[in-house]
């Protein structure tokens, strides 16, 4: 009987061990490959062109982790022939796990001092009939009103909340497979919300629309990016 059930035991472990590594990803997911955001992101397109700037608020305040978080990360700041601005920040990890994940704005703008006044769902259009499921965040500071469109993508996934994020990240582990995930952030500094809100849209079209069609993916998944070239 002892020995049955010892066999019994060993068996169950030997399963386990086995489900285990089954589970266990081993597979990269890599939209963005070995391109560079510096070199896929234009400093100018359309009427819209880089200008240097410090103002941007960036994901992580520790150099150290954000060195491990993000691989790449590309802030700029853009102005319109109009006179019309948006800041930029598009942040690239090549893991995403449990420990190395995107810092959502609604966790990083709080820290850097600014308060939340709104943090809702919305569609971020970077093309005709085409749209991204993002979130909206309208965050204030003492000195400024910042309005935020923001999006995320984990491997093909493209989550709006952290829950989301993180079943993102477990459904691809089911898979096998280790995502990469990128942040892509547009802000307006404007008390005018509605107005900053369509700048930020196009704004993010424009950019969209001149980033070659085989860099797209990386930005908004396989399935968007195909679907923005058909309609361009």
């Amino acid at each position: 009987m002892t020995g049955r059930r010892e066999f019994m035991i060993g068996a169950l472990c030997a399963t386990g061990a086995g489900s285990a590594y089954a589970l266990t990803p081993r597979e990269r997911i890599s939209l963005l490959g070995s391109a560079k955001l510096d070199s896929v992101i234009p400093k100018k397109f359309g009427q819209w062109k880089h200008v240097e700037s410090d103002a941007l608020v960036v994901p992580q305040s520790d150099e150290s982790l954000a060195s491990k978080l993000y691989s790449q990360s590309v802030g700029r700041l853009y102005m319109h022939d109009d006179g019309s601005g948006v800041m930029l920040l598009i942040a690239y990890g090549d893991t995403q796990s449990d420990q190395l994940q995107l810092h959502r704005p609604e966790v990083c703008y709080p820290a850097f001092g600014f308060t939340l006044l709104k943090n809702e769902g919305v569609r971020v259009n970077v093309g005709e009939k085409v749209a991204v499921p993002g979130r909206l965040i309208v965050a204030r500071s003492q000195v400024r009103t910042e309005q935020i469109s923001y999006w995320t993508r984990i491997g093909e996934f493209l989550p709006t909340t952290n829950g989301e994020q993180r079943s993102a990240k477990l459904r691809t582990a089911f898979q096998g497979k280790i995502p990469d995930g990128v942040l892509v952030r547009v802000s307006s500094i404007d008390d005018d919300q509605d107005k900053a809100f369509a700048t930020n849209q196009r704004f993010a079209a424009a950019m969209m629309r001149a980033i070659a069609p085989q860099h797209r993916a990386a930005l908004i998944g396989t399935e968007l990016a195909a679907r923005l070239g058909a309609a361009t």
